[in-house]
């Protein structure tokens, strides 16, 4: 896919310009055709490369995805109601409670107002609004459903935050359990264990195991642990070099796949994200080439973004959609069983929300199941450590009063 900007007119005779992603210039042409614009010039962007398509931006205001879940539903029942779409944004600038909000959603307004399509005014923001966002607010402004393709844009954000925010709350209580029982021990091992040795060595006697161990535990803590902090922030620095590279971020990622319990959420996790914006961008008009390259730029999983880039290829060539999914073996069996159906029925899209419906209760299924094995491994095991430090503290306490009796 290639850049193109061009000039032209619209229909009511306004001069316009922009910029759109098209395999060819008579694509573009094409494409420009048939959204009422009249082109008087276009040309190829020379060395321009699809940006990388993150929730997180690095230019614009930042808009998590609850808050941007909220307006496109707040903008989507206005239109609804027959508001004109300057006096929706204005309302809009009046009820966002953020004043970077309220400025860039301003911004947009005056875009508007000069003429500019809401997608244009969406694409001058920078990276404020992901990719997905701006193709679908293209599409429902070509077709003229703008509002019905809102709402199913508040939709698809509100499942997304819906899935991240159970998994987040899932995990919190242990990496905060975690997180505190480490500290705990190493305070423990670090500065109250050596006073505690000092006074148990003063007693001249021969020391039980346990006791020797705790010692020579606490003894390499105080004399090498800085040595050893330093060694972990080098070999995260090296590993985070590592992964900045593309081999490095294909072996790592898939390394992770193949965890026995996380590989398998991750999975799960990224088939539920896929089918669900494949399915939601489909459902919208989106040909199926620029979806399924906007669905695998949203994976955080480098494998799996490949498998998608192949995949896309293969169907660009005349393949189906479910063949090449089904051959890469790294999304689960559901996934291409079901494209399979829908493309067979006519139903793709409906069968790709039925296959991350499912995947999402796989999710939380799976943390359900995590959890309850992690919660009492992690009890055990921080009581453990806790009871040797008691036990090689008192031993000798012991032996010193049976040796006095």
């Amino acid at each position: 896919m290639a850049l193109f900007d061009y000039n032209g007119f619209d229909n009511l005779g306004k001069k316009t310009k922009g910029s759109l992603e098209a395999s060819s210039k008579r694509a573009a042409l094409d494409t420009l055709r048939e959204q009422g614009i009249f082109v008087s010039h276009l040309e190829e962007q020379k060395g321009a490369q699809r940006p990388k398509i993150k929730w997180s931006f690095n230019r614009g205001t930042k808009l998590s995805v609850n808050d941007l879940a909220t307006t496109t539903r707040l903008l989507a029942t206005l239109l609804q109601a027959g508001v004109p779409l300057d006096e929706a944004l204005l309302s809009l600038v009046e009820q966002v409670e953020k004043p970077a909000q309220a400025r860039l959603y301003n911004q947009v307004r005056e875009q508007v107002r000069q003429g500019n399509s809401l997608y244009q005014a969406l694409a001058e923001q920078g990276r404020s609004f992901p990719d997905l966002y701006q193709r679908m607010v293209q599409v429902g402004e070509s077709s003229g459903s703008l509002d019905q393709v809102l709402l199913r844009l508040a939709d698809f954000l509100e499942d997304q935050a819906r899935l991240k925010s159970r998994t987040v709350a899932a995990l919190a209580y242990p990496v905060l359990m975690a997180l505190v029982g480490t500290g705990v021990l190493l305070f423990l091992v670090s500065f109250v264990v050596p006073k505690i040795t000092r006074m148990l060595l003063d007693m001249g006697q021969v020391l039980p195991l346990p006791t020797r161990l705790l010692i020579s535990v606490s003894d390499a803590l105080a004399s090498y642990g800085w040595i050893m902090a330093i060694i972990c922030i080098i070999a995260a620095f090296f590993f985070r070099r590592f992964r900045s590279t593309e081999h490095g971020r294909l072996r790592s990622d898939g390394w992770i796949l193949k965890l026995p319990l996380i590989g398998r959420m991750q999975r799960e996790i990224s088939t539920a994200r896929l089918s669900r914006t494949l399915g939601t961008l489909l459902y919208s008009g989106v040909p199926l080439l620029s979806a399924l390259e906007i669905s695998g730029g949203l994976l955080d999983n480098r494998v799996l973004q490949q498998t998608i880039e192949t995949t896309t290829i293969e169907v660009r060539e005349g393949s189906s959609l479910a063949e090449p999914l089904k051959q890469s073996q790294v999304f689960p069996p559901l996934l291409a069983q079901m494209t399979a159906i829908g493309e067979r029925s006519g139903n793709l899209e409906e069968m790709l929300i039925k296959v991350a419906d499912s995947q999402e209760r796989q999710v939380e299924v799976t943390l359900s199941g995590l959890l309850s094995l992690l919660e009492p491994l992690m009890i055990l095991a921080m009581g453990g450590v806790i009871g040797f430090i008691v036990l090689a503290v008192l031993l000798p306490i012991f032996q010193a009063s049976q040796g006095l009796g």
